[in-house]
């Protein structure tokens, strides 16, 4: 275990986590909320710190991430722990893991320098902090983000966006690009569906608009809890409000882990979400999880129409940068 700095101890002598909007007072000998923040003879220690459990080289675009170095791969890592609760969480083996001591002392210790020399070694453009949330992993993570500028590379956040201050402040000098997940517009939904809150994430999603790093929304769209014609037109009426030129993924749900019974999300709900994000000013609205290849993950030119980045499925298949090869017109996003 690795002291955790985004901490500090109490006048009361009681241990409060910094790392996320929940401000865990972790009490001797047990952890915060996320499982992996464990308070050890008065000081807060990260039990993942150098400890991956999953790390994989992906496409960029898998993120999502469409205006973040189109056509590129990230070498991806992720941790144990999380500081929500989704009942519909995809990564639960990870995320969800508690009374995980013994899985920790079989993986392999994987500092930052290593992290980033395997990125180097693998080609990749940027290294991505996903699979769990890496707000509970936050010293392993901003580590290897400050190691990963010296060599060249980005570093992107995967993330709830449910984030303190104290994170941001260490985060927004170093995270080059986020995919923030908007769940819902309503706070009864992160409460009672993700065990967190609405306003945390919205004001991350304004701070790091406004802290000038690069930024695209995901929602994923659920039957009968956040697909009504008001919720989406407040999700994407927000994104628009901050930037229409922000990127927002709207991504079909399957079943999964405590929501076994809900169905599939019918793609004419995806298709009717891209359209309401229009509607709302968006400029770039892409679709998930649906296996159509009908354009809809084409990075198309807001001004003319034309495609500027083209896309099956993660991989891009053309492209001709982020301008416009018919009318010149710039579209927003970091490219090489």
């Amino acid at each position: 275990m690795k002291p955790a700095r985004l901490s500090r101890v109490e006048e009361s002598g009681a241990v409060k986590c910094l790392a996320c909007a929940h401000g865990c007072v972790v009490t001797e000998g047990r952890t915060g909320l996320c499982g992996v923040r464990r308070t050890v003879k008065g000081e807060l220690q990260s039990m993942v710190y150098g400890l991956p459990a999953s790390v994989a080289l992906d496409p960029i675009e898998k993120k999502p991430l469409y205006h973040f170095f189109p056509g590129s791969t990230a070498l991806s890592l992720g941790t144990f722990g999380c500081n929500f609760t989704c009942a519909f969480c995809q990564n639960y083996e990870l995320s969800q893991a508690r009374d995980i001591d013994e899985e920790l002392s079989r993986l392999p210790f994987l500092d930052p320098e290593a992290v980033v020399q395997l990125a180097l070694r693998q080609g990749a453009s940027s290294i991505a902090c996903t699979y769990n949330e890496p707000a509970v992993w936050a010293e392993y993570a901003l580590d290897i983000a400050v190691q990963a500028r010296e060599a060249g590379l980005r570093t992107v956040f995967v993330s709830n966006g449910f984030y303190s201050r104290e994170l941001l402040d260490e985060a927004l000098p170093l995270i080059d690009a986020y995919n923030i997940d908007l769940k819902s517009f309503s706070d009864d939904f992160y409460r009672r569906v993700c065990g967190g809150r609405l306003q945390p994430v919205l004001d991350a999603i304004r701070a790091i608009h406004e802290a000038g790093a690069w930024e695209e929304i995901t929602s994923l769209i659920i039957p009968g809890l956040n697909d009504s014609e008001h919720e989406l037109r407040a999700m994407a009426h927000f994104v628009a409000s901050i930037d229409p030129a922000i990127p927002w993924h709207v991504s079909r749900f399957f079943p999964m882990y405590h929501m076994q019974d809900t169905p599939i999300t019918p793609a004419a709900s995806i298709e009717r979400a891209v359209q309401v994000g229009h509607e709302e000013g968006l400029l770039h609205v892409y679709s998930g999880n649906l296996s159509v290849h009908d354009g809809s993950s084409n990075t198309v030119c807001p001004r003319c129409g034309a495609t500027v980045v083209e896309r099956q499925g993660y991989t891009v298949t053309a492209r001709t940068g982020l301008t416009c090869p018919t009318c010149g017109t710039h579209i927003k996003g970091v490219d090489r």
